[in-house]
């Protein structure tokens, strides 16, 4: 009795955050509101709060208060590939972006294909992010015993290279792909490129240009067919076997077919990501950006652009991600066979997606909708992706009128560059909470608090 007791005082001499006069963007509306904060999670939502003594008061007049963004697809890169991010500086990035929560790649140096090297992860982040986290157990073609172990309460979910990418995680053996979407019970996240097609268009480039093949040519060589082929193979098995299945960074206006809206989210067993930057570029960038935008599934046409903005736009495609990716700038400095690809978007992604509004292209509340509610919906995330009382407070609050450029000097990304650099953002992140703790402020980082680790509500 005294124990809870105690608890309940601690909770009420417990210093509040009050934000007041918000433009509140949830669940398909934007008001003008207040929210107050307490511990971890947001403790009231009205009109008109009214400050008790301890509360530290924000007034978020003319700004917009929006849950943290959950980013499904991110690589950072500890362990072993430390040189280009780590989970501490990549988490950096990304609440100075506004992202509150990610779900981080198996393809580190070792692969997290045992369940003691996905624990060993989770405790780096458990000791260094500044973001909530979660990571997802990685496939090989001979690991099937320790995928089945995986703790679907306790881990966003399985991942498969069905397509070479970074690393050595290639997935290509039937027999295998069968075995695992026949008896894992969670969801399956797929980087879908058919290695043969790949391959085969590697070769014939390779042998007219040599070394010197121009980047203008990776659309080409990671073709629409060569994605086309692995997505609708894998949505395929996934059908055959009622596998959860979630597609990666769609490339193409064929893939987004598909896909279907006819059904609501939480109970779709197929759904699909775009990422930002194939919503922001197109091959006609490659003659600018070279490099910098070499990413695996390539970036392409002007109508793939297009047609991924069409299909999430109209619920075909559920959510946007990053594919956040870094490499050092010697790195990406090299000819194409050579040069890695990915690149760094975390700490911009929701400011390039507010650009898109203001042009005009996307609602408020779709942008929310794809980059917060419908992640917690389709992981099935306890308590988050929504500004709801009694959730926790991942928030993040933009001041729309407030350009900035982007340079190398505000780059937070351990890698030291961005696609954007010299771009000029009209919105700006002036505060994250993750978790509760106000983990950036007007372009300081308050690292007094690490996030937390995801659990999910499966049963």
């Amino acid at each position: 009795m005294r124990w809870v007791q105690s608890v309940s005082y601690l909770y009420k001499v417990m210093k509040a955050t009050l934000i007041t006069n918000a433009k509140i963007v949830n669940e398909g509306k934007v008001f003008v509101g207040d929210v107050r904060i307490k511990g971890s999670f947001i403790e009231k939502i009205d009109k008109k709060i009214s400050a008790e003594p301890n509360d530290e008061v924000i007034d978020a007049s003319g700004k917009w208060l929006m849950p943290g963004a959950i980013d499904d697809q991110v690589h950072f890169r500890e362990p072993g590939l430390t040189h280009k991010g780590t989970i501490y500086t990549e988490s950096r990035a990304a609440v100075a972006g506004g992202v509150t929560s990610f779900m981080e790649m198996p393809n580190t140096n070792p692969p997290a294909f045992t369940q003691k090297l996905l624990a060993d992860k989770y405790e780096i982040a458990s000791q260094s992010s500044l973001a909530n986290y979660s990571f997802f157990m990685g496939t090989s073609n001979d690991n099937l015993e320790e995928v089945l172990k995986t703790d679907l309460k306790n881990v966003c979910g399985l991942k498969i290279f069905m397509g070479s990418s970074t690393g050595n995680l290639l997935v290509d053996n039937p027999t295998t792909l069968e075995k695992i979407f026949s008896q894992f019970p969670g969801l399956i996240a797929t980087h879908c490129e058919d290695e043969a097609t790949v391959l085969k268009n590697l070769a014939d480039f390779k042998e007219k240009y040599g070394e010197d093949c121009p980047v203008t040519y990776h659309p080409i060589i990671r073709s629409e067919e060569a994605c086309y082929k692995s997505s609708s193979f894998a949505a395929g098995l996934a059908k055959k076997h009622g596998t959860r299945l979630h597609i990666l960074h769609i490339s193409t206006a064929k893939e987004t077919f598909l896909f279907d809206n006819s059904i609501p989210l939480e109970k779709k067993k197929i759904t699909s990501e775009a990422c930002i930057h194939h919503l922001w570029f197109n091959d006609a960038d490659y003659a600018r950006l070279g490099m910098n935008i070499k990413w695996n599934p390539a970036i392409k046409t002007v109508h793939d652009q297009q047609e991924i903005l069409k299909a999430l736009l109209d619920d075909r495609i559920d959510v946007i991600a990053t594919d956040h990716a870094p490499h050092t700038i010697e790195e990406k400095n090299n000819k194409y066979f050579s040069a890695p690809s990915g690149g760094p978007l975390v700490q911009h992604s929701i400011l390039a997606m507010l650009e898109f509004h203001r042009q005009g292209k996307i609602s408020l509340e779709k942008i929310v909708e794809k980059m917060s509610h419908n992640l917690a919906i389709l992981f099935r995330i306890d308590r988050r992706g929504f500004i709801r009382e009694g959730y926790f407070a991942d928030l993040v609050l933009v001041d729309p009128n407030s350009p900035w450029k982007v340079e190398k000097n505000n780059i937070l990304a351990k890698c030291g560059w961005s696609p954007f650099e010299g771009e000029t953002f009209h919105s700006k992140v002036t505060d994250t909470w993750v978790s509760g703790h106000r983990a950036y402020k007007n372009g300081q980082i308050n690292e007094g608090k690490t996030g937390e680790r995801l659990q999910f509500l499966r049963f």
